[in-house]
């Protein structure tokens, strides 16, 4: 079990070896990619703590809000992302607690940030997204048109896409389909419909085994060579936008099916978003960059207005167009 992320040194009396224990048996708790990205938010707290020259078993209330400043101020992180760091310091501490290593908990009484409700994430638009696609099955590198119709047609995160094994494809009453390893280490089969299911033949080839997608070198691709890859498409296909990223192509795939009028619950599922107020997160159709004149329904939530209730003037002139 990886115990790196103690500091190497210390000033603290506290034993290095506790401290290993300590995040051994937080980690122990998670698997496959939670726990990489868990591994990940922990071992920047316990940095900053090396750099601050705290031992993280000693620390205060006070210290932990110093650390939830750090990340707001010099990191610029947004809040979700702040918050979600500040909630593994919390469950490490909490885990201390329960193996009798500290007596109480130095982050359960830390302020945390106000996540707005709405992602800050812009989507593309239909006619932005219909161009990437385009420029990805024209590419060179089918890799390229595997990638987007991965993020953007099945609605795959970006580790999930990165992870897929030839041997994860199959055949489930009639239907092709595909075995995704998910967050919490769940495994989804995800139906693959006709475009994807080419584009992803387009890019295996006459392999039999390794990874679907892979980078120049025959390797594996990450994410990292993905978001370059969707960074070249984005200015082939003449996109402006202030930075490209893998979850543009996820959010456009969510956003899209609540512009059509898919049901939330329906969404959901398709996303495989554990609660419904992710997706609901999304749902801000008159004020995200999937707007568009082909949008041909209102926001699906909150619930469609009693008839007692007066419709804003954009939808009546909606209806009055349609009749």
């Amino acid at each position: 079990m990886t115990t790196s992320l103690a500091p190497a040194s210390s000033s603290a009396s506290i034993d290095s070896a506790v401290l290993r224990a300590a995040i051994a048996a937080y980690l122990g708790r998670y698997r496959g990619t939670s726990r990489a990205h868990t591994e990940s938010d922990l071992g920047m707290f316990l940095s900053w703590c090396a750099n601050h020259d705290l031992a993280p078993l000693s620390v205060s209330r006070a210290d932990v809000e110093r650390y939830v400043r750090w990340l707001q101020e010099v990191r610029c992180h947004q809040p979700s992302t702040v918050s979600r760091r500040l909630s593994v310091v919390v469950g490490f501490y909490r885990v201390c607690v329960i193996d009798a290593i500290i007596d109480h908990s130095p982050a359960d009484y830390v302020r945390r940030p106000p996540v707005p409700p709405e992602s800050p994430t812009l989507g593309l638009s239909h006619l932005q997204f219909e161009a990437m696609i385009t420029t990805a099955r024209q590419s060179a590198n089918p890799n390229d048109f595997a990638l987007v119709a991965m993020l953007g047609l099945l609605g795959l995160r970006i580790f999930e896409a990165c992870g897929a094994n030839i041997s994860d494809l199959g055949e489930e009453h009639g239907h092709r389909v595909l075995r995704v390893h998910g967050k919490g280490d769940k495994i989804v089969l995800v139906p693959l419909p006709p475009a994807v299911a080419r584009a992803l033949d387009r890019a295996i080839g006459s392999r039999e085994t390794g990874p679907v997608l892979r980078n120049t070198h025959g390797r594996r691709l990450d994410r990292h060579a993905a978001t370059r890859r969707l960074n070249h498409l984005a200015d082939e296909a003449g996109i402006r936008m202030p930075r490209m990223h893998p979850h543009m192509l996820r959010h456009t795939f969510v956003t899209t099916m609540l512009d059509a009028g898919v049901s939330l619950r329906d969404v959901q599922i398709a996303a495989r978003h554990a609660d419904p107020r992710t997706t609901m997160r999304y749902d801000r159709a008159a004020r995200t960059s999937t707007v568009t004149p082909t949008t041909s329904s209102p926001p699906t939530w909150p619930p469609a207005r009693s008839h007692a209730t007066p419709l804003p003037t954009r939808v009546r002139r909606h209806q009055d167009r349609a009749a």
